[in-house]
């Protein structure tokens, strides 16, 4: 079974991935054998197309309502159930996988397609392609568009497994606003060594950027109707933090994570700024305190801190209800906090609760009560012993988001990123308001805060026949009240895509329609049972209308006559 020709195609156009893969198989061998097909892709994409060609005949994925292609299945497998085509396989991606008998010298050629709304992060935009093919293949080619109406303000290309021969396979063209990267590496190029039939091709190949930002009030692009909004300031000053470190230190955490934890604090601590106030909560089943209150970061408190640190050792239950709690009335009880500062509770545990309070439904309740919307809390999972479900929803509802961390020699500079990303707030109570008669379907358009290197998206129908678009902020800086207005001309601004051959036309819709499902979505996680149901009902109609395989929908893959004969392809959550 050889693969003559793999080729991954990705045009981004203002931020909206498109990534195409193509792999083209021959069988020859004198018998049939199995041809498969393995690729991995972002947790963050949507799959919106599959097909196989086996001999001229296509096989098409077809995109269902997940209960009752499962039912379809269920029904035509009555020998127990396969493992589903998609796992995650990491902690940025997944992996689809389909394998189809063929014939002697038949060829099969397989086709994915996904798409995916880059996010910026730590101040730019991440396009990653996994590249695994397993065999050294005759035709190989990675090819990337990316078209930035702002500008491209800096592009790299970055590779686990580049060596000086790959490099010269690799060309990158750049102008203002385009940029095309090409890698084509020959078979000899392809190779470990020149004897050996070894590829070298094994690994993440990324691409990052970002894009220059001139306007004030963000960047309005329209097209077909669509408009999307991107608001990114840079260069204001930072709110003071109030922020509050609850870390478990029960008996699971012993070993390995305890001393990854210790070491990340030390360098967070070492981070804050000095008009930040800060305070260290640690638990298992019991609460010990660094100090009632929280202190300002001054290098002596820091160095205190860091002691308290360093004694961190892991034994004992979990009692996360009475850690959060005790960490809220810190931040209630604090006195001499300045006026404008963002104040923050970070979690940090690898269990279920299971001492005090240990119905997890309880724990959201108290702690949704106890908030009330005050504060900001980030809830860290580490490893895979943790009710991701719980944390995420404890997050969702109280104005913060959850992340897993993963238990790898890494977790330190895990667990130090995602400090880095809520380092730096620079405003809060973001209000991105739009003519209410004249736009329908608007995204979540309001944000408590909004952190430095990161980047707010709206998007949203025009309704009638608008002119003129008109845009206005509000949000609160550290120094006033800002308010940003801007006006677009649509017309114009649909001109900016009309002359670019390779866009796909909707793509603002399909961007819109993305990022409604993402919403929707992540609102019914923190929502009540009856609303749940609403918000699934939206994303489901929106994904089998835009034809996207999320959580709530299956793709069903048929295969020829003989072979079992149907799979299904489903969307992995991380909270499983």
């Amino acid at each position: 079974i050889k693969i003559y020709s793999l080729h991954v195609d990705c045009k981004v156009t203002s931020r909206f991935a498109h990534t195409v893969i193509t792999s083209k198989i021959v069988n020859r061998a004198n018998e049939s054998r199995e041809a498969t097909f393995e690729v991995e892709l972002p947790k963050t994409a949507f799959i919106t197309n599959f097909s196989m060609s086996i001999d001229g005949k296509v096989y098409l994925g077809i995109i269902k309502e997940k209960a009752s292609a499962q039912k379809e299945y269920d029904t035509a497998v009555s020998h127990g159930q396969s493992a589903g085509l998609v796992k995650i396989t990491g902690r940025k991606l997944e992996q689809f996988h389909v394998s189809v008998s063929i014939a002697a010298a038949s060829k099969v050629t397989f086709e994915l397609m996904y798409e995916e709304l880059l996010k910026r992060q730590l101040g730019k935009f991440e396009l990653l392609i996994k590249v695994r093919p397993k065999q050294l293949v005759k035709h190989f080619q990675i090819d990337v568009h990316i078209f930035e109406p702002q500008g491209i303000r800096f592009l790299e290309t970055d590779s686990t497994f580049m060596t000086n021969e790959l490099t010269q396979a690799l060309t990158k063209v750049q102008n203002e606003t385009k940029a095309h990267i090409l890698f084509k590496p020959s078979v000899d190029q392809q190779k470990v060594n020149p004897d050996r039939d070894e590829t070298l091709l094994n690994g993440d190949f990324v691409v990052r950027y970002d894009v220059k930002r001139g306007a004030t009030a963000g960047d309005l692009q329209i097209i077909n109707g669509y408009f999307v909004h991107y608001f990114a300031p840079r260069e204001m000053p930072v709110f003071p933090k109030n922020v509050i470190f609850v870390i478990d230190r029960s008996g699971s955490m012993a070993g390995r994570k305890i001393e990854q934890t210790r070491g990340a604090l030390l360098k967070v601590l070492q981070d804050l700024r000095p008009e930040d106030h800060f305070s260290v909560i640690t638990f298992n089943s019991r609460v010990a305190e660094w100090k009632s209150s929280l202190l300002q970061a001054t290098a002596e408190n820091v160095a205190s801190a860091a002691g308290f640190v360093q004694t961190l050792s892991a034994s004992g239950g979990t009692d996360i209800n009475q850690a959060l709690l005790t960490a809220v009335s810190e931040l209630d009880k604090a006195e001499n906090l300045p006026d404008r500062s963002v104040s923050m509770i970070i979690l940090l545990t690898d269990g279920q609760p299971t001492s005090g309070e240990r119905s997890v439904e309880v724990i959201q309740e108290n702690i949704q009560k106890a908030v009330n919307g005050k504060y900001a809390l980030f809830c860290l999972g580490f490893g895979f012993d943790v009710s991701y479900k719980f944390l995420e929803k404890m997050a969702l509802s109280n104005g913060g988001i959850a992340r897993r961390i993963y238990e790898n020699a890494d977790a330190a500079l895990q667990l130090q990123g995602f400090y880095q990303e809520v380092a730096t707030p620079i405003l809060m109570k973001i209000e991105m308001q739009y003519p209410e008669n004249a736009i329908e379907g608007l995204t979540k358009n309001n944000f408590k805060l909004f952190f430095e290197g990161s980047e707010i998206v709206v998007s949203g129908k025009i309704s009638n026949e608008l002119d003129i678009l008109p845009v206005e902020i509000k949000a609160q800086a550290h120094g006033s009240d800002l308010t940003l207005k801007e006006e677009a001309n649509v017309e114009e601004k649909e001109k900016v895509f009309h002359n670019q051959s390779y866009i796909f036309g909707n793509f603002i819709e399909r961007l819109w329609a993305y990022l409604t499902i993402q919403q929707l979505l992540e609102k019914s996680i923190s929502a009540q049972e009856e609303d749940q149901k609403t918000l699934e009902a939206q994303a489901l109609a929106l994904s089998l209308q835009y034809s996207f395989v999320t959580p709530l929908t299956s793709m069903v893959v048929t295969k020829p006559a003989g072979q079992q004969q149907t799979e299904l392809a489903n969307k992995p959550t991380e909270a499983g």
